[in-house]
């Protein structure tokens, strides 16, 4: 809760990021709100019982969110599909708009690890920038969880990396209505 509003402010992928991961923490804890704050919350150092009190009704809410939208096995809460949607519909308005041509020339340098990505999903293609956010997250899940990555893995996730940052800082100035000013870029 205290680090999703910090990350929903400053990074919107990160903060995208860290709410697939919270989705996936809840359902590794069963959706059981006990085992969530033995698990996680209690883990926290340095809370009052306010803010421990404050983050069991986040998680609440979360996972309440999760049961009613039936993600409770896989798939993300419609909240955080918005906010892809949104970066996928400002990924096409940069696209067009040759005041950000710098913006596609980075797209087109990450374009060939989105379709060697995309041709590895199975029968579900996801759009571009969700292919993005699957394979940065999908390669934090294998540094959390020990595993190797290889050096062309590493390259790949270095330039999508670099794209999505991109893109987030963007997103940033269009929230704060500074991306389409003629002298913004």
């Amino acid at each position: 809760m205290l680090i999703a509003s910090q990350k929903r402010k400053e990074n919107i992928a990160e903060y995208l990021l860290y709410m697939w991961q919270i989705e996936d923490l809840i359902r590794a804890n069963s959706l059981d709100i006990e085992l969530i704050r033995k698990n996680i919350i209690d883990r926290y150092p340095g809370l009052d019982e306010g803010q421990k009190h404050e983050m069991v009704q986040w998680y609440e809410s979360m996972i309440d969110m999760m049961r009613s939208e039936n993600v409770t096995e896989k798939g993300h809460l419609q909240m955080n599909r918005n906010i892809l949607s949104s970066l996928a519909a400002l990924h096409q308005e940069l696209l067009k708009d040759p005041r950000f041509a710098d913006y596609s020339a980075e797209f087109y340098r990450t374009l060939p690890f989105i379709v060697e990505l995309r041709s590895k999903s199975g029968d579900e293609k996801p759009g571009e920038i969700e292919t993005c956010f699957n394979a940065l997250y999908g390669t934090l899940m294998m540094r959390l969880g020990g595993k190797e990555i290889s050096p062309e893995t590493a390259g790949a996730i270095k330039q999508i990396s670099h794209f999505i940052a991109i893109l987030a800082k963007d997103f940033k100035l269009d929230e704060e209505g500074r991306l389409f000013e003629n002298d913004s870029k």
